[in-house]
């Protein structure tokens, strides 16, 4: 009884199962997820950099696409590199500080991104149905506004889940069946009760989550809307390049995350699970770059300039 309080109360090293599969997908996998990695980092570095080097792109739009590139940064180096290390040494142990350090960020920057997604589309949303008061309405302190609510709301509320899973017990097992701290799978491994926390998530996975998904759905049903009562074909299409990117990336990250979380957990929803979670976590933040800049003539004119200009 002595030796089971003790490892109640001083075993704080969790085992991320990841994925089961051979030798020969693990490398694989390694190989496609550093790719993804690396073009991730590059391109959102490349987004940053070029909205600060350009004044023509300092408008409210590009403010919320580079505070997106950083969180996304953020996010993926929270989780990336242990999942890579998994793949190469094996060595799935992780100890609980680093554990419920990944959670918060995770946790704090997937939020973030979710409200920063939904400025995102309020202002397509003005700029493209009341645009002779797009400056009025976007104004600096609105856009100051809407970047602080997103990133203190976002930090308070991971903060909230970090405390709570870090007083839980873990008795029965610390194997957690994914390739990251997700807070839905560690608390469910806790022997204490969980029920309130499951509560919890649940109603913020509505609130935080599915309620701006559906805000960003219905901007866009009066963007579509508005859009197609434009006369002109050529104007038709511009507006639309303009959230196409938008709306692909809300999709991707917000629907595949969504499901994943409200979700009832089983044994065949973990492994789902796993690869909605790659999508999120891997696939979401390399196409963000690419979606903005290669649909965008804005960005790729201030690319060429820069390069010009230096070279």
């Amino acid at each position: 009884m002595k030796e089971y309080l003790i490892n109640c109360t001083v075993q704080r090293e969790f085992n991320l199962l990841a994925f089961s599969i051979s030798v020969d997908l693990q490398l694989v996998l390694f190989i496609g997820i550093l790719v993804m990695y690396l073009l991730t980092l590059l391109g959102n570095l490349l987004i940053t950099g070029l909205i600060y080097l350009t004044p023509q792109l300092h408008t409210p739009m590009y403010y919320f696409l580079c505070n997106l590139s950083v969180l996304d940064i953020i996010y993926v180096s929270s989780v990336l590199p242990k999942f890579l290390s998994i793949l190469v040494t094996g060595d799935t142990r992780i100890v609980f500080p680093a554990c419920i350090t990944q959670m918060f960020l995770f946790t704090f920057c997937i939020v973030a991104e979710f409200l920063l997604l939904t400025s995102m589309a309020y202002d397509r949303y003005v700029a493209i149905c009341v645009p002779l008061r797009y400056t009025i309405i976007m104004n600096k302190n609105l856009c100051i506004t809407l970047f602080s609510v997103s990133w203190i709301v976002s930090f308070f509320n991971s903060l909230l889940y970090a405390m709570l899973v870090s007083t839980l017990s873990f008795c029965n097992s610390q194997d957690i069946s994914h390739f990251f701290c997700d807070t839905k799978t560690v608390t469910v491994l806790s022997s204490a009760d969980i029920t309130g926390i499951e509560m919890l998530l649940f109603m913020e996975c509505i609130f935080l989550g599915f309620t701006p998904f559906v805000l960003i759905l219905i901007s866009y049903t009066c963007i579509i809307a508005t859009i197609i009562k434009i006369s002109s074909s050529a104007g038709r299409v511009k507006a639309f390049s303009s959230c196409s990117s938008h709306l692909t990336v809300v999709i991707l990250l917000c629907g595949t995350s969504v499901v994943s979380y409200m979700v009832p957990e089983s044994q065949v929803s973990r492994e789902r699970d796993k690869f909605l979670s790659l999508l999120y976590t891997v696939v979401a933040p390399m196409l963000n770059p690419l979606v903005y800049t290669l649909r965008n003539n804005q960005v790729l004119k201030s690319m060429e300039n820069i390069c010009k200009k230096h070279y």
